[in-house]
């Protein structure tokens, strides 16, 4: 009998459960198609040269680590559901069910809708987990083909946990029935919301910002003791004293207030305090940037510490901005009676106000969450790019030796060996090569051997002859030099205008060989890797050889191209016999290192998707979670307001003018945080964008990310779009019904 009343309550429940099937549904599909390239099963043809292994596991560490997140989503959408049938169970409670069998009966019930919506994820998991496939493949160069496959390890690891959470839920649910009252579930949909005295949301948060506030003052005030220097430039003077005066206006402004409060308002006070955290936040943000361009000593993480005095002051900014957001909508009504008292605008503002007072919490937290989101998915194609135009620029040659003297303090213990105990490996195996070039490093000046101040190291130079072996290697064109010449080639990271302030200092230099001046092409920009670089330089003198025959060499470099790639297997054992041979740090100094294509390639293209993947997938879980927190907020509330609307349809309101009032209260409700989550991350993207500019034009490009970064704009409207019609659809039958 029980088992037909739970399989008749959930059909006509159905409705209700729309919601909880949706979010579900969603959960477990991304849930299974992201998991299933950890599955054991999961073969992807991606070459001899790739070890898969490494993906899989890593894969499956990061998402079940996100995947915690839905256990909060999971709870919240039962939350709702046992809201919504409190009044159900009141009956049945009359009628003489024990609430121990009523908290089972809904447990049962939620059960089969949870089971409902495993089968309907996994089939759509299947589908979806194409596209992750056709990501990866990608990502190694692959061409894709569809594939329909259904993983048993990941099925039972995916049925496991949802089931697991649904049980744990479950148990949390019919505790909750047995322990309500009677009385209580009969009144739950008229009760009302606590008044605004009771919530402390904002006043908690003011306190918190202001006691940041003395820290930030405090560190501006070391800072300026320890480093400031009155001929810094006006951007770095400002930035210094910006850093004191503004965090202390926060601090007095709170004084002045609490001694004038008679005469001003708290939204007065949170207005203040909202300008003063923008100004924190501009002078804060303008610590890395102006570090790095005036290389600024500020001392060990000063870096880190403004850029979480940036985030305490974006955190503060949308709690201060929604909740005036709030009291603005207050007092225009209280001020402008041509608006209140025009149409239906009476009842819109009393609907807001009546939720204004215990949703401010919850809109900024979901407000927060959304910014997080954003920034995930724009900063994934971002992060992405950079690593794998980076590994383009590592990655040039199957073979890579250099060293480093960085270490070394005697000119005698400077390496001068050929490495043929690579030469032997490659003979061994079989390995067939195209080029191979060993070369020296020099220092135009050997009294620069000694030179070791961190960001102040000579540059290096290389041999004519030398340099264009390598240009020949990567399908350049050689250049030529006159006997008393000398030219630069530069990193692609190096701005032009760097590149012109270095090239205007040294149109002419001083060698141990005598002085060169500058070629009628001063440099040369095309990537030749960055192991030839002298270390925390971006440039390269080239000299002629003859120059270079009477300098002192301090880095000696083996590069090698091979006719084919060298497998995984042999790219290991090649890695660990010159290891063992040449230790990372040896003892007289010289710091030696191997890097193989083939491990590179693996090892980055592997951490890249799973950093894409991981950063997607936690992106849309917290963009699912605040989404279906702000539609089940509403449809909570639909049950309370069905009074309401049904007074307006007696006083002859047309239904038409009814769904607009409905869309108008959803669109506040919805377009509240989301406009502030966008207005926000807008400017985190941005800035984070200017800070990495460098990087993003030298191995992405602008048009490249901008594109990516609309694409990803069109799937969060997508989502919200979704879930904002339905919802809209959901709460005006509930409140016609």
């Amino acid at each position: 009998m029980y088992a037909k009343l739970i399989f008749r309550n959930a059909k006509r429940s159905v409705k209700d459960y729309l919601i909880y099937i949706v979010t579900m549904t969603i959960c477990v599909t991304l849930f299974y198609s992201f998991l299933s390239i950890s599955s054991s099963y999961y073969k992807p043809d991606i070459g001899s040269e790739y070890d898969f292994t490494l993906l899989g596991d890593s894969m499956k560490m990061a998402i079940c680590a996100i995947t915690l997140l839905l256990l909060f989503l999971i709870r919240f959408v039962n939350h709702y559901m046992l809201r919504r049938k409190q009044r159900e169970f009141a009956v049945q409670s009359i009628m003489g069910m024990e609430q121990k069998t009523i908290g089972r009966l809904f447990f049962a019930e939620t059960f089969v809708m949870g089971i409902i919506s495993i089968a309907i994820g996994v089939f759509c998991g299947v589908f979806c987990s194409q596209f992750i496939t056709a990501m990866l493949l990608h990502s190694y160069g692959k061409e894709f083909q569809l594939s329909w496959t259904l993983f048993p390890d990941t099925v039972l690891l995916t049925i496991g946990f949802f089931v697991l959470s649904f049980l744990v839920v479950g148990l949390f649910n019919t505790h909750t029935i047995r322990k309500t009252k009677i009385i209580d579930m009969l009144a739950a949909d008229r009760a009302n919301d606590p008044s605004l005295k009771k919530s402390r949301f904002i006043v908690i948060m003011t306190i918190l910002f202001e006691i940041f506030a003395v820290w930030m003052c405090v560190t501006g005030i070391q800072k300026v003791w320890f480093y400031y220097d009155s001929r810094f430039a006006l951007p770095v003077q400002l930035m210094f004293w910006g850093n004191i005066i503004f965090p202390a206006v926060t601090l007095i402004w709170p004084a002045w207030w609490l001694i004038r409060r008679k005469k001003s308002g708290f939204p007065k006070l949170i207005f203040v305090l909202l300008v003063c955290a923008v100004l924190n936040a501009v002078t804060a943000a303008s610590v890395p940037s102006l570090m790095n361009q005036y290389s600024l000593p500020l001392g060990a993480g000063a870096v880190n510490q403004y850029l979480l005095f940036v985030l305490v002051d974006l955190i503060f900014f949308i709690c201060a901005l929604i909740y005036l957001a709030s009291s603005f909508i207050v007092a225009w009504k209280e001020k402008s009676p041509e608006h209140r008292y025009k149409g239906e605008n009476l009842f819109f503002f009393g609907q807001l106000i009546s939720k204004l007072h215990t949703t401010s919490k919850t809109m900024t937290l979901i407000s927060v969450t959304l910014v997080l989101a954003v920034f995930m998915f724009a900063a994934a194609p971002i992060l992405v790019g950079w690593a794998s135009g980076y590994l383009d620029i590592r990655s040039m040659y199957d073979v890579q030796i250099f060293s480093r003297y960085n270490n070394v303090y005697d000119e005698e213990n400077l390496p001068r060996d050929k490495y043929e105990i690579v030469t032997d490996f490659l003979v061994e195996h079989g390995i067939e090569t195209d080029y191979d070039c060993t070369f020296s490093i020099y220092l135009p000046n050997k009294d620069d051997f000694h030179n070791r101040v961190k960001y102040d190291f000579p540059v290096a130079a290389i041999s004519l002859s030398d340099y264009n072996t390598i240009r020949e290697m990567l399908g350049y064109e050689p250049i030529s030099l006159s006997e008393n010449e000398f030219t630069t080639q530069w990193q692609s990271i190096a701005t032009e205008e760097e590149r012109n302030d270095f090239l205007g200092k040294h149109s002419s230099i001083m060698t141990d060989a005598g002085e060169l001046i500058l070629s009628k092409q001063p440099y040369y920009t095309e990537a030749i890797g960055e192991t030839v670089y002298n270390s925390y330089t971006d440039v390269l003198y080239v000299f002629p050889d003859r120059v270079c025959d009477k300098l002192l060499p301090v880095m000696q470099n083996r590069y090698i191209t091979t006719s084919e790639n060298i497998s995984y297997e042999s790219a290991r054992a090649l890695e660990q016999a010159f290891s063992d041979k040449y230790p990372e740090m040896a003892d007289t100094g010289v710091s030696y290192a191997i890097r193989l294509s083939t491990l590179q390639i693996n090892s980055t293209k592997a951490n890249n998707f799973v950093l894409q993947a991981t950063m997607l997938y936690g992106a849309i879980v917290l963009m699912v979670t605040c989404l279906t927190v702000l539609s089940l907020q509403q449809l909570l509330d639909a049950g309370k307001y069905k009074y309401r609307f049904s007074v307006l349809q007696k006083l002859g309101v047309e239904e038409q003018q009814i769904g607009k009032l409905v869309l108008k209260q959803l669109s506040v409700w919805f377009g509240l945080p989301i406009l502030v989550a966008v207005m926000v991350s807008t400017v985190v993207i941005a800035y984070f964008i200017q800070t990495v500019s460098a990087e993003i034009s030298a191995y992405i490009g602008f048009g490249t990310l901008m594109l990516q970064i609309g694409i990803t704009t069109g799937i969060l409207v997508l989502l919200l779009l979704c879930y904002f019609i339905s919802t809209w659809i959901l709460f005006r039958r509930s409140v016609h019904s």
